[in-house]
């Protein structure tokens, strides 16, 4: 029963934060900078919940202007087929454009949402990349058993996003194109496994 209720508690909350980001997007969109009480106001949400979720508007608009420009999975996957590697590779592009475009803004994210982790606030971040994975999987879900395709969703999601980027590039020193190489093979690894 504790476990179910900490789920529910834990949807709530990302729920939640979700409503935020998104009232900061609509706000955004009207071309004005929102103050942190227009967002929860606009989210249904008093400033102290806003709080809870972001330490200031600043790093609430960073956020909500990278949730501005995510890519829409319809659009990313639109004519793409059935195939799990090539509309994982889709998925894999688009983040990748939206990465490279947004370099800065991203890594400030990563910083705030460790920050916020090690201090025990959650959820942290927003999971934008699991529903992307499991929409451009789909089509191929019924040749994965449960427990392989739960692992390949989780495997996938450490080879794309911006944490790869930076293992890419401040770790393994890699450039975009040899970053792109690596990032495709153990996309194409991954899903033979998996199956």
């Amino acid at each position: 029963m504790a476990k179910a209720e900490q789920t529910g508690r834990w949807k709530q909350r990302r729920r939640t934060r979700q409503d935020i980001l998104a009232a900061a997007a609509e706000l955004l969109k009207k071309g004005h900078r929102p103050s942190l009480e227009e967002i929860a106001d606009a989210a249904l949400v008093s400033r102290a919940t806003a709080y809870r979720y972001f330490p200031n508007a600043d790093a609430l608009l960073v956020e909500a202007a990278l949730e501005i420009e995510f890519p829409k999975i319809g659009e990313v996957l639109e004519g793409a087929g059935d195939d799990a590697v090539q509309r994982t590779l889709r998925v894999d592009a688009a983040l990748h454009a939206l990465i490279r475009e947004n370099e800065v803004p991203l890594r400030l994210m990563i910083a705030s949402a460790l920050e916020r982790g090690a201090r025990g606030d959650l959820p942290v971040r927003q999971d934008r990349r699991t529903p992307m994975l499991e929409e451009a999987l789909a089509p191929a879900r019924a040749s994965f058993n449960a427990a392989d395709f739960k692992a390949l969703i989780a495997a996938l999601s450490l080879v794309v996003g911006p944490e790869a980027m930076i293992v890419f590039r401040d770790v393994l020193r890699l450039d975009d194109a040899e970053a792109t190489r690596v990032r495709r093979w153990a996309i194409e690894a991954l899903i033979a496994a998996a199956r």
